[in-house]
């Protein structure tokens, strides 16, 4: 099973790499925090190496904020990210909301 799921991920990183550059981070955002994260959360934007991922809270915030350099390494397989900042989902929306009426 091992074999089968390393076989998967190089494939699945092989077509990340053919993504557009400012795609691939945003493609590769589940691949580098695995399933359960990446049900919780959402890789938002990509400009100039920085990755902006909505997160549900703060506490989550905060807890991912510890595996930044793992992700970073993952990421860093196929994309150019620099740095990874956690939004939460209410300050998400707000910047949506303050953008719209502009």
């Amino acid at each position: 099973m091992e074999r089968a799921r390393d076989g998967l991920q190089k494939i699945m990183v092989e077509a990340i790499r053919r993504a557009p550059a400012a795609e691939a981070p945003l493609l590769g955002w589940p691949l580098a925090c695995g399933a359960a994260v990446a049900a919780r959360t959402r890789a938002l934007a990509y400009n100039d190496g920085l990755l902006r991922v909505e997160v549900p809270d703060a506490a989550w915030r905060n807890e991912l904020l510890a595996l930044v350099p793992q992700y970073l390494a993952t990421l860093n397989q196929f994309a150019k990210v620099k740095r990874i900042e956690f939004v939460t989902a209410r300050d998400s929306a707000a910047t949506r909301a303050r953008m719209s009426h502009t």
